[in-house]
This record gives C-alpha cells, sequence and structure tokens, in this order.
C-alpha cells in the first residue's frame, strides 16, 4: 500500500491542515505499517502555473512541443504519475481567500492531461478507482444559517475541477480555526473545538478494519 501526502497550507506550524494530514498519515500508517508514503509540500515548493511558454503543451502534439512545453509536459507526467503510484491520496486543502490556495489550483491543472488522466476519445477518467481524503480546513463559517454561507468556494469546485480524471474527494472538514487568535472570534472558540474534535475523531476511524474500534 502506498499513500501520497499533499500540503498546501502556507502557515507552518500554525496550520491546521497540516496537523489534521499529520495526523492522517499516523493513522494510516498504524493500519498500513509495512505502507510507504510519498510527499509534496505545495505550499514550500509551489508548482509552476500554466503559462503562455509551457501551458499549450497538453493541446499540442508531444513531436510539436518546445523546450518550454516539453519542461512542463515532463512535470505533468511526474504529477500524474505520483497519483497513479498511489492507492490513497491526502491532500490538506486551506481555504485562502474565499477559494482554494493558487497552489492547489495548479497542482489540478497540471493533473488535466489527455492521454495521461483521462481518455480524450472517451473523455473516461484514468485516476480514479483510489482513496482521495481531502482534510478542509477554513478560518470562519460558511455553513448554512450563516452570514457567509456559500462563500467557501474551495469545496465545491474540487470535485468539478478534478471530475476528468475520474478522482472523487471525501472531505472531511474543521471550521472556524482562527477562533483561537482572533480576538473578534473569541466567543466561536467552543464551535471551533468541537469542529476540530469531530474532524479528528471522523480521522482516526479513516482505516479503522471493519468490527474494530479506536
Amino acid at each position: 500500500m502506498h499513500l501520497l501526502h499533499i500540503d498546501s497550507s502556507i502557515r507552518g506550524d500554525w496550520s491546521v491542515s497540516r496537523r489534521l494530514t499529520a495526523r492522517a498519515v499516523d493513522a494510516w500508517r498504524a493500519a498500513h505499517p509495512d505502507g510507504t508514503v510519498a510527499y509534496r509540500d505545495l505550499g514550500a515548493e509551489p508548482l509552476p502555473h500554466l503559462d503562455a511558454e509551457g501551458g499549450l503543451a497538453r493541446m499540442t502534439p508531444p513531436d510539436q512541443h518546445t523546450p518550454a512545453q516539453r519542461e512542463s509536459w515532463q512535470l505533468s507526467e511526474r504529477l500524474v504519475d505520483e497519483v497513479k503510484q498511489a492507492d490513497v491520496v491526502l491532500l490538506g486543502l486551506p481555504l485562502y481567500n474565499f477559494g482554494a490556495p493558487s497552489s492547489v489550483k495548479s497542482w489540478v491543472d497540471h493533473l488535466i492531461v489527455p492521454g495521461l488522466a483521462y481518455d480524450p476519445t472517451t473523455q473516461e477518467g484514468l485516476l480514479g478507482g483510489r482513496e482521495f481524503v481531502v482534510l478542509a480546513t477554513r478560518g470562519g463559517g460558511y455553513g448554512e444559517g450563516t452570514p457567509r454561507y456559500g462563500w467557501d468556494h474551495a469545496e465545491p469546485w474540487l470535485p468539478h475541477g478534478l471530475s476528468m480524471t475520474g478522482m472523487q474527494p471525501r472531505f472531511i472538514s474543521a471550521e472556524l480555526t482562527l477562533a483561537p487568535s482572533v480576538p473578534a472570534m473569541a466567543e466561536l472558540i467552543p464551535l471551533h473545538e468541537a469542529s476540530l474534535a469531530a474532524a479528528e475523531k471522523e480521522i482516526d476511524n479513516l482505516w479503522v478494519p471493519a468490527g474494530a474500534s479506536r
């Protein structure tokens, strides 16, 4: 068994999403002591965004690639291969300015490659059939009934962004993560703690065998 662990937060030790992905990796290792883990840190080492020089590699026959397009294509090949090698993909997804970090958008863009991530003739996704766990964190609250209900554009977007690949994310979310550090949100700390505890419990039970308890 092999797990691909991806972080995207730029907050380092302050990051709740990093803390949750680390917890999930520990839970996975406990369930798969002989398993292997690969790690990619999009927050510390972001991927290049698609640009005019290399981005058109996905729309250009490989034998007509410019040097920049060839380099961009080869990066996509490596990223797709990382996913294909994994039985489980684990992604930390914080909310930045009501959307996904641009580094996650770039990762998705690099995966959407005809012939690698989906069949250009049938449109069938080629990266399905593996577990895809997304640990989503939000500094505020965006649930139904809140003033900013519907302002979270990260969690709703990701399944659509990756739909061509066949990957189907399972979300575990923790919200109000800024409550402990923002004085104006102090009264929301109990709600944050409850949300975080629920996410941690769900993570701890992700890979517990049926009939077992943890």
